[in-house]
């Protein structure tokens, strides 16, 4: 007979899981509906299901404009994050000391740091630089705020690196550069690409480094639909945040599929080499 008191406990935790569960989903799930309103300001639908503010999202100007503003800053600072954070793991992971894993938990304080304060410090210094309302400005900021997850997803799969690879390809002759790009850089390709992922996620998403340190010159998504919030609630912000929701889902579904075809095709190939 189970003790009723592990009972009760894994029935709160069980409780409050479902409650965070809810709490993160129902605005998602609420949403929804609202951007296909019939109406011209946030409600439910009345009298029937409307497409017109998906429609009004392709036919402004100002809509698309964002959109590539952001799809434009999210590439480039995904693309600098993935080498930088690419680079200081595989550096911690060769050399394994103190000093290491101080330069680990430096590159990791954007993470720890509050957006705000992240905001007031970059305004600052990006005007001695003369970077303010610039993509180069934009794409540094959020460079260095998406570092620090490359960084985790990347030294968790040197984690489960077999060292002996390395040490064989030494052996053989390879050089360190050779080491790292033909044994080393083809076994974390997982972690790089959900490193990837998640940086381009907090730049297209990043919004409030981006109101401190741009005005007119570069305007986000999230930034446009700020304003939009500020003056109008206009449903078509509705219809852009499950177009997100869908594009998001999209990409973690494919991650998981890519994943689970690379481990069934590890298997395979174990199974082959042991038959």
């Amino acid at each position: 007979m189970k003790d009723p008191r592990v009972v009760f406990g894994r029935c709160v935790m069980l409780g409050l899981a479902w409650t965070v569960l809810a709490f993160l989903l129902l605005p998602m799930v609420i949403v929804v509906p609202v951007s296909f309103t019939d109406q011209y300001y946030l409600s439910l639908p009345q009298d029937g299901l409307s497409l017109r503010h998906y429609q009004a999202f392709f036919d402004k100007e100002i809509w698309l404009a964002a959109t590539l503003d952001s799809v434009i800053v999210a590439v480039f600072s995904t693309l600098f994050a993935l080498i930088l954070g690419t680079l200081c793991a595989i550096g911690c992971w060769r050399l394994a000391s103190n000093a290491a894993e101080t330069v680990r938990t430096f590159m990791l304080t954007p993470i720890i740091v509050p957006a705000i304060v992240q905001a007031l410090a970059m305004y600052r210094f990006w005007i001695d630089l003369g970077i303010m309302d610039t993509y180069v400005g934009l794409i540094l900021a959020h460079t260095l705020i998406a570092v620090p997850y490359v960084v985790i997803t990347v030294s968790a799969s040197l984690a489960n690196f077999d060292v002996r690879l390395e040490q064989a390809a030494r052996n053989l002759g390879a050089s360190t550069s050779q080491t790292i790009r033909w044994v080393i850089m083809p076994s974390i390709v997982p972690g790089m690409l959900s490193g990837a992922l998640f940086a381009f996620t907090i730049s297209f998403d990043e919004i409030v480094v981006a109101l401190f340190i741009t005005s007119r010159n570069v305007y986000t998504l999230p930034k446009r639909i700020w304003d939009g919030i500020q003056d109008h609630l206009d449903p078509t912000i509705a219809s852009i945040a499950t177009m997100l929701i869908a594009i998001t889902l999209a990409l973690l579904l494919t991650e998981l599929w890519a994943r689970q075809r690379r481990r069934a095709r590890l298997t395979a190939r174990i199974e082959a080499g042991g038959g």
